[in-house]
């Protein structure tokens, strides 16, 4: 039965993958535009039409979510968000779940891809991990950004889970900045 799920497993894939990219493309010019403001405030423009691109991305991919609150956030608040990193779908739906100005953490590595690297280097906060210094630096700019009123995701395990463990050891640096900055987690 397996065997017969994998040519639509297949197609279903390229199909995702090609409004992905259509859909980012068509975005694109609009992004240009933004990045024209700078950082921070063409940065927040970049990520309202990625929550819009994400508006319409996953319908079409039949990917239906809706956020459960324990409790409501507040909308005027700033938050350090922490999670697992388990796939490559946790970044677009990071537009689906914080409909806020948000600008997660993220390698370096990702903004040499064509036209989405773009688009990374205003809607993250980049860290090359190899780096001591530079690991540094993107926890200055974390609390830069905090500073001046958006919010962060952190994915501590600095990457994908591989192992049987539930969880990979942590960076700190997210819990640092939270306790530097009397953030909430």
């Amino acid at each position: 039965m397996h065997y017969l799920l994998k040519p639509f497993q297949w197609l279903y894939c390229i199909y995702a993958l090609v409004l992905f990219t259509g859909i980012m493309l068509l975005f694109f010019p609009f992004m240009l535009i933004a990045s024209l403001f700078g950082r921070i405030i063409g940065g927040n423009m970049i990520y309202r039409l990625c929550m819009l691109w994400g508006d319409i991305w996953f319908p079409l991919i039949f990917i239906f979510h809706r956020n459960l609150y324990e409790q409501p956030l507040d909308k005027n608040k700033q938050y350090i968000f922490v999670g697992n990193h388990i796939s490559y779908l946790d970044a677009p739906m990071i537009v689906k779940i914080l409909r806020r100005p948000i600008r997660a953490l993220g390698k370096t590595e990702m903004a040499k891809v064509p036209v989405f690297g773009f688009i990374y280097k205003y809607a993250v906060v980049r860290v090359d991990r190899g780096s001591a210094e530079n690991r540094a630096k993107s926890v200055r700019n974390m609390r830069s950004v905090l500073k001046k009123g958006i919010s962060i995701i952190v994915f501590p395990e600095g990457t994908f889970n591989m192992t049987p463990n539930p969880l990979k050891d942590f960076y700190d640096g997210a819990f640092r900045v939270a306790i530097e900055t009397q953030m909430p987690v």
